[in-house]
């Protein structure tokens, strides 16, 4: 019997007790919005594949599965990075919010980037950031997005990706937060199609187009969060910058270093087993 380990929903996105809508008196409140995305220490990537599902046992053959995960890994984070991960779901939201007041008075992400000295770093702090210094750019409130999970997993021979985290948003002036949305996609509870870990070990791109439409369907509920039809209609500032351009980043970062295998395993250093034909 497979074990698991991850309190997984079925459903896409989660709007449990932890959710908090946001009101449109409160986003009228809204005058210089800066927007954050970040990963948390150890959120990922993952693999629990091999380990957590002994369908594969077979076809590791002397692959020890702790190994034939770490490979996996490895894999994982030449697909796609953990900045590209947090930067693709702040981009494509602020992307597709609708080119009215405040989504049109944003600090300029760059600038936003600089003075917490994350701007193309590739390890996201893991520490939460030092709100104050985004308040000394003129922002009055925080849109933050984290990722506190993501990778593969797999369920009687059936793996695929996952992604947990939370976006929210706050008042610099008292932290008061006025909107939270926690969310959880695990594409083995959604059913979709088996995302072979051994073609991914070959192709990483797989999970990169696994992740990148996960990543899209969070950004669509946070801009529908964003976006409340209760409003009153807040007359924008006299004076103000806009939202900056911003560019979804492009494949990026060395790969991590790979530990030579045993030499019985009979597999080139750090692969994973062909796929079947």
């Amino acid at each position: 019997m497979t074990r698991r380990i991850l309190p997984f929903l079925a459903l896409a996105l989660v709007s449990g007790c932890a959710s908090q809508r946001l009101a449109g008196a409160d986003l009228d409140r809204v005058r210089r919005p800066a927007f954050i995305s970040r990963i948390e220490d150890g959120a990922g990537p993952k693999s629990l594949v091999f380990r957590e599902d002994s369908a594969y046992r077979n076809k590791l053959k002397k692959l020890e599965p702790v190994e034939a995960d770490r490979r996996l890994t490895v894999k994982l984070l030449q697909a796609v990075t953990r900045f590209e991960v947090s930067e693709r779901l702040r981009v494509t939201t602020l992307s597709q919010l609708p080119r009215e007041f405040p989504w049109t008075h944003v600090v300029d992400p760059a600038r936003v980037a600089s003075v917490l000295e994350s701007f193309l770093v590739e390890e996201v702090p893991a520490n939460a950031p030092d709100y104050d210094l985004v308040a000394s750019l003129g922002a009055d409130t925080i849109v933050e997005f984290v990722i506190v999970d993501y990778g593969m997993r797999s369920d009687d021979g059936r793996a695929g990706a996952y992604l947990r985290g939370y976006g929210r948003m706050f008042t610099l002036d008292g932290r008061t937060e006025v909107w939270r949305r926690p969310f959880a996609l695990d594409q083995v509870d959604q059913g979709k199609p088996h995302l072979d870990p051994f073609k991914v070990g070959k192709d990483p791109s797989l999970f990169r187009a696994a992740m990148t439409s996960m990543l899209d369907e969070v950004a669509r509920t946070f801009v529908q969060d964003l976006t409340p039809k209760d409003r009153g209609g807040a007359p924008p500032p006299a004076r103000g910058g806009s939202a900056g351009s911003d560019v979804v980043p492009g494949k990026a970062g060395a790969p991590a270093p790979v530990a030579t295998p045993a030499p019985e395993d009979g597999l080139a250093p750090g692969e994973l087993p062909d796929p079947d034909p």
